[in-house]
């Protein structure tokens, strides 16, 4: 029975049932624990105001939570109240169940006085801790509630059963044998709570305290309190009204709210409700059985999981071990093999060493006798000997020339490791499903008529095949160098269109793309050839220009609103291949210093270009107006030249060009550059073109001439002119 203890348990003190009463809504309470969560209602929403304006047939009225201000604290326990109107900040208690239990704000009953009869206040409010519903207390306040006699004889019943020794009722956290029962409190005491809680003086002087075991005798052998009427409280329930499910008195059918509706005879009622009880619990008893029987099972599966765990477990050591020492057995055998290369290197290496030492050896003897032959001051002696030494000074000299001062063998291992195939397999090593696994996704088709390049950029399309039935979870496009080397990842996702930035001018790449799930990966699709432009058209770049510039022209003309130095560059970066481009200075004013050249990505904005070493740029004090400045960048040579009017200016200004670069230019107020920009990726035989006599010089940068401070409204305006007119006229020299 003790499963059954948590329904003999108030849902505000956490303790048995003390004279239960049964709400509206089927739940219980303590009469005690009622009058401890009443708050008092306005006036407006009394039973009596709702029965004078005609609202509310019922005796208690269910209150709308919204206009009450009453709710629960994150659905559990009891909601936050506001407490009576006397008190409105009076401290909450909590019980061992989670329900805020506020004490009262009258004064508490005199102890002569049951919960029942001490005073309620006025326009009362109840709500049950375990549904929420809120009702209006009428003038009879908490003894309009009828008492729940059947649930006082089980709590008794249940208590008797138990063989343990009575505990006392007031003790806050583990509760302490009870030495001392109360029979008028009717409440069990131990030795510290009776001193505390019931003092032998005042009224309490007059309480009999008996001991523990005499106390529950005598409440079992106390008669049973006979159920009288709630309205009429003189009248004992002889009836059931069969309408509103009720047990009702002689009087209530005479003169009462029921005298129209259906009764029949308690006890009848009572037979028939046990009978219909005893057949709903016959099936949840079927029910608590299979439950029983579930949990059996559960807790068994517990036991094997646990067991099944360890061996598998054990087996999977044992595999990845296994697989581990043929590892460890393929590197000692791969490490045999590079210490055999390794020692072949050195004894190669060491016998040339020997080999030359020797001759190096005889050679020096032959400069040091030839040497001291020269010398001698015996003319005919020396001619005696001088032609042979002559010959062997010369052989010797042809000996070092026939390859001996190379080396016969090279630092570097020809040994190169392919683990990749290794590494995709212990990526792909899994478990083995029991059941069959879904297959792979179908390979995807590449959709020609929407792939297409621009410029440095390539996007592809693709689809699954008409008629495939296994989804994909995602795509792997892969791409090549543009110089036939290996594929790599350039997007894995859902996503069914891509578009890949960065490639290089007039080069030719390789594509391809496969599907996947969980289960696997499908066959790459056919190969597709994508071409990237010869020629690049690019405009200015609004994301990584200084706030100071202005753009206008679909991004073709900018302007600056600083006297400073401000740089902006072009949308296209060039990382291979041969590049011109021109402007035309359009308007020139004060004489200010623009400059013109490449930058990287993250060169600054704030200074004039060239100041920093991630710009290479020409500030030419000659310009003039309608001028033209060229830029070649020629990335195959690594090198940077400019031109005004066709001519070129100088020697290369700088060299060892590498990376991703930028067309880039700085300008202050008023400095205006207009028109589109267009830039030729040149062949070797166009380059001959615009190529003139240049001289190699040292990577510096092209600042000579002395720089102007920039005052008042200096400005300069130039235009980006087509290529049609930017072939320096110089002759081609190369």
């Amino acid at each position: 029975m003790e499963e059954m203890e948590e329904e003999l348990k108030c849902p505000v003190c956490g303790s048995f049932y003390r004279e239960p009463i049964l709400l509206p809504c089927s739940h219980n309470l303590c009469q005690a624990c009622a009058r401890n969560i009443l708050v008092q209602t306005p006036e407006a929403e009394s039973p009596r105001s709702r029965r004078a304006s005609g609202s509310g047939a019922s005796d208690y009225d269910y209150l709308d939570l919204d206009k009450m201000s009453l709710y629960s604290e994150a659905d559990s326990g009891y909601g936050s109240y506001g407490g009576f109107a006397s008190a409105p900040t009076t401290p909450s208690q909590k019980s061992p169940n989670g329900v805020r239990v506020f004490p009262p704000a009258v004064p508490p009953p005199a102890a002569h006085l049951s919960p029942a009869l001490a005073p309620v206040p006025r326009n009362s409010c109840i709500t049950c801790p375990q549904c929420h519903r809120s009702l209006v207390l009428d003038d009879r306040g908490l003894r309009g509630f009828p008492k729940n006699r059947v649930l006082e004889g089980v709590i008794d019943r249940y208590q008797q059963s138990k063989a343990a020794a009575l505990k006392c009722q007031l003790c806050e956290k583990a509760p302490k044998e009870a030495t001392v029962m109360c029979e008028q409190c009717d409440v069990f005491y131990c030795d510290p709570c009776r001193l505390r809680c019931h003092p032998p003086r005042g009224p309490l002087a007059k309480h009999r305290l008996v001991p523990p075991a005499q106390g529950r005798v005598s409440r079992r052998l106390s008669p049973r309190k006979v159920s009288t009427c709630t309205d009429h409280e003189l009248e004992n329930l002889s009836m059931y009204c069969v309408q509103c499910k009720v047990p009702v008195c002689y009087q209530c059918l005479e003169e009462g709210k029921h005298s129209s509706h259906e009764v029949k005879a308690l006890g009848a009622m009572w037979k028939l409700h046990k009978s219909q009880l005893s057949q709903a619990l016959n099936g949840l008893s079927d029910r608590a059985k299979e439950a029983k029987e579930f949990l059996v099972q559960l807790r068994n599966m517990v036991q094997q999981i646990q067991e099944n765990s360890v061996e598998f477990e054990a087996c999977l050591v044992a595999q990845c071990d296994a697989l581990i020492d043929a590892l460890n057995r393929r590197k000692a055998q791969l490490l045999a093999r590079v210490n055999k290369e390794h020692e072949h290197k050195l004894k190669v290496v060491r016998d040339q060493i020997s080999h030359c030492t020797v001759k190096l050896r005889q050679t020096t003897g032959l400069m040091e006798y030839c040497l001291e032959v020269i010398k001698e001051n015996d003319p005919s002696g020396f001619l005696q000997i001088s032609d042979a030494l002559i010959r062997r000074v010369h052989l010797t000299e042809d000996q070092w020339g026939k390859g001996t001062l190379t080396p016969r063998m090279t630092t570097d291992f020809d040994l190169s490791l392919d683990n990749s195939p290794l590494l995709q397999s212990i990526h792909q090593l899994d478990f083995v499903q029991m059941k069959a696994s879904p297959p792979v996704p179908a390979t995807p088709i590449l959709q020609l008529e929407e792939c297409c390049t621009h410029n440095s950029s390539a996007t592809l399309s693709w689809k699954q095949p008409p008629l495939s039935t296994v989804p994909a979870e995602g795509y792997i496009l892969e791409l090549d160098d543009g110089s036939g080397g290996q594929f790599r990842e350039v997007y894995v996702g859902k996503e069914t269109m891509c578009t890949v930035d960065g490639l290089h001018f007039n080069s030719t790449y390789n594509a391809r793309i496969k599907a996947f799930n969980k289960t696997g990966v499908s066959q790459y699709s056919k190969t597709l050839v994508l071409q990237t432009s010869e020629a690049a058209w690019f405009a200015f770049d609004p994301g990584s220009a200084h706030s100071d510039i202005i753009f206008s022209n679909d991004n073709l003309t900018v302007t600056c609103s600083s006297y400073d130095d401000r740089v902006v560059l072009g949308k296209t970066g060039f990382s291979k291949g041969v590049h011109y481009w021109e402007l035309t200075v359009d308007r020139y004013d004060n004489h200010p210093d623009p400059a013109f050249g490449v930058a990287r990505i993250d060169v600054m904005k704030d200074v004039m270009l060239g100041k920093d070493d991630k710009a290479w740029a020409i500030t030419e004090g000659g310009i003039t107006k309608e001028a033209t400045v060229g830029v070649l960048l020629d990335l195959n040579r690594k090198t940077l030249t400019f031109f005004i009017n066709d001519e070129q200016q100088g020697p290369i200004a700088f060299e060892n060009m590498e990376g991703l670069l930028f067309p880039a230019v700085s300008l202050n107020r008023n400095v205006q550059f207009l028109g589109a920009s267009e830039d030729i990726s040149l062949t070797p035989t166009q380059m001959s073109l615009v190529l003139a006599p240049v001289a190699l010089a040292n990577l510096q940068p092209l600042h000579t001439k002395t720089r102007r401070c920039l005052h008042g409204t200096q400005s300069c305006w130039l235009h980006l002119c087509p290529l049609s007119t930017a072939v320096p006229a110089q002759p081609p020299h190369e």
